[in-house]
């Protein structure tokens, strides 16, 4: 059996530790609990382990966020992974700071990154992991804030949140969408 775990986020060292990047974040702690290492591949960077029997391999795609769907489709056809066993990490404003919240399908709720998946593999019926970066920004400012740095409070708690999300992903791999929605979404 054959996962997808997509990180989703921007490259390059300016994007790095903003909030827009917890996918990425996740990913790459995940990959080091795996001892995986990130190789340059199309449109991604890519690693992969195994576990429980399964095949695991994960994405952060290289196109920045608002194309990421053209990696996340290239990946499918190329690994020949359904939708069904693809995870997308992607950052929340609606949840508050830390709060994780898997679904099955839904909608891009304003966000291009997840937006431009579904315009790619056709639809909304996709799983995704909401990892929530709070909204405490001004009106006419959640650019700023969701491009902008964790606050010191923030970077010392993403550990334990992230920690959580990767408990999360591995639940998604062995036991499937459904239980672990109901064992961990809040």
């Amino acid at each position: 059996m054959k996962y997808l775990i997509v990180g989703l986020g921007n490259i390059g060292p300016e994007y790095e530790l903003t909030r827009h990047n917890v996918g990425f974040l996740t990913l790459d702690r995940l990959a080091d609990k795996h001892e995986a290492s990130w190789k340059s591949g199309r449109l991604a960077f890519t690693a992969e382990f195994k576990y429980k029997g399964r095949q695991v391999h994960m994405i952060k795609p290289t196109t920045y966020m608002n194309l990421s769907g053209k990696a996340v489709n290239y990946w499918m056809k190329e690994l020949n992974i359904s939708k069904e066993n693809v995870l997308v990490i992607v950052d929340d404003v609606a949840l508050p700071f830390g709060k994780l919240r898997m679904r099955g399908k839904g909608s891009a709720a304003g966000h291009n990154g997840l937006k431009n998946i579904e315009e790619l593999t056709g639809g909304q019926d996709y799983p995704r992991l909401k990892f929530g970066i709070g909204d405490d920004y001004p009106k006419g400012r959640q650019v700023e804030y969701v491009l902008g740095r964790w606050t010191q409070q923030e970077i010392d708690e993403l550990p334990m949140y992230m920690d959580k999300a990767i408990e999360m992903t591995l639940s998604f791999c062995t036991i499937g969408i459904n239980i672990t929605m109901t064992q961990f979404n809040e």
